[in-house]
């Protein structure tokens, strides 16, 4: 028999009103389920893609969201990591993260320390297992490696910078505002170019000394594609894992040669594919955040049935980010 909870459901595509608190029904954990009562659940730029239709992605009607914090209520047959009463946080593909209650398949969960609090894991959860794979594995920061991070005053753009820093790179950041870019320069930003109004390569090229940089992590998208392919050195890498301002045109890939450069799209899932290095990483993360190497906030917090409140601070690129209490 279900337990009745609530949700936010999206029954169209569209802005942000299209978000409608719902009663649902929640099942029983199945095999190798766990039934989660939600403490807190992240707002992601990847979520306003889901609801405004530019991924169709989520089967409608249905419950958006990736992440979230929560503790076991109930497990299922099978469940061997985890006992009622646990908190833990999760990535779903499946979704479903906007929820006061859900179900959820148990490897998909990780334990929380109980030094970091609900909000500051839900909100950086996600986010810094990107930021981890982006200067670990997509493209390693070495020492000295002078490297460009796009939109550093936002979420993942600030734990870019942060770890890049940790891992002994110089950081150029780009911000849209003077605001952003004060946010990107206390993430440890030794240069900040505003993007909108300044020369971006030209400044790059000026602070490496004509070399360029190593790598451009860039998650603006359209906007901002030109000036990280201009702005890399030779054998540079642009990496391109987000489209904030919209996708990229179709490109001539001829014109990587005069640097032999690079572009790359990755996405996070592949890198945590196994249950070991999803574990491996998510302990990672949070002994970071636990030894105040990524000292980090939250922009704002909202009731889950404001989760249109919370879309559209993102979508005016309001300092995030920002979690649902549920």
């Amino acid at each position: 028999m279900g337990t009745a909870s609530e949700a936010i459901v999206i029954r169209s595509y569209g802005g942000p009103d299209v978000m409608k608190l719902e009663a649902i029904e929640v099942a029983a954990p199945g095999p190798g389920e766990l039934l989660v009562r939600q403490h807190a659940a992240s707002v992601n730029f990847h979520d306003i893609y889901v609801r405004s239709g530019s991924y169709r992605t989520l089967e409608l009607p249905g419950v958006p969201g990736l992440e979230a914090v929560g503790t076991v209520e109930a497990i299922g047959a099978g469940v061997t990591d985890f006992a009622v009463g646990d908190r833990i946080a999760y990535i779903s593909r499946n979704y479903g993260g906007y929820a006061r209650q859900r179900v959820i398949s148990a490897a998909f969960a990780v334990p929380v320390p109980v030094s970091i609090d609900d909000g500051i894991a839900a909100a950086w959860f996600l986010k810094g297992l990107t930021a981890q794979a982006l200067v670990d594995e997509v493209e390693p920061v070495r020492p000295g490696m002078a490297v460009l991070v796009q939109a550093a005053g936002g979420g993942v753009g600030q734990l870019v910078t942060r770890m890049a820093r940790l891992r002994g790179g110089r950081v150029i950041g780009t911000a849209g505002s003077p605001d952003k870019a004060a946010i990107a320069r206390a993430a440890g930003c030794e240069e900040v170019i505003l993007y909108r109004t300044e020369d971006t390569p030209a400044k790059v090229m000026a602070f490496t000394d004509g070399e360029g940089v190593g790598a451009s992590y860039d998650a603006v998208g359209a906007d901002t594609f030109e000036d990280s392919l201009a702005s890399l050195a030779i054998k540079g890498h642009l990496v391109h894992y987000g489209q904030a301002s919209g996708p990229i045109p179709p490109f001539d890939l001829s014109r990587l040669g005069a640097r032999s450069a690079k572009v790359s799209r990755p996405f996070l899932w592949p890198y945590i594919s196994t249950r070991e290095t999803f574990l491996a990483a998510s302990a990672r993360l949070f002994s970071s955040i636990g030894a105040g190497e990524l000292p980090l906030a939250l922009g704002g917090r909202y009731g889950l049935a404001d989760a249109k409140h919370a879309h559209s601070a993102l979508e005016a690129r309001a300092a995030g980010p920002f979690v649902l209490d549920c």
